[in-house]
């Protein structure tokens, strides 16, 4: 599905983005509390990114705890901006667990289609990646585009 997308919004030149981010010191979650707490995580962060991404956003985990959304129809700000508002809803979580509370942050990094290149979904994607590490080499809980 993405690689339609990148190839749709390549082919009419229609701007598309992509966030990549993941569950800063998610190791410790399931090292303290449990698989099963993590799993919960998991799916806690899952409904409410998608409940916060617009209708036509694509949100997908990616790897173990990082997660895309694939943005279409919508450039680097818009994106930037969908990132940011992800942060703030992500810090705002709680989960219960039996061992006491969590709370949660993620490292976001984001990347637009380049309308003059002729970028993969593959070089989208490593690109929202060393953006997400350098939002994790800034301290974490942050984005970087």
């Amino acid at each position: 599905m993405a690689e339609k997308e990148v190839g749709r919004a390549r082919r009419y030149q229609r701007p598309l983005a992509l966030i990549l981010f993941d569950i800063d010191h998610f190791k410790q979650v399931n090292d303290t509390h449990g698989h099963l707490v993590g799993d919960q995580v998991l799916r806690i962060l899952t409904e409410k990114v998608t409940k916060t991404t617009r209708s036509t956003d694509f949100v997908c985990r990616y790897g173990g705890e990082e997660f895309i959304v694939l943005m279409p129809e919508a450039g680097r700000e818009e994106a930037l901006a969908m990132a940011e508002r992800l942060r703030e809803m992500v810090s705002g979580i709680t989960v219960v667990a039996p061992e006491g509370t969590l709370s949660l942050t993620i490292s976001l990094g984001v990347a637009a289609l380049k309308s003059a290149d002729d970028e993969t979904l593959e070089g989208l994607i490593n690109r929202a990646d060393k953006a997400m590490y350098e939002a994790k080499a800034a301290g974490r809980n942050t984005v970087r585009g």
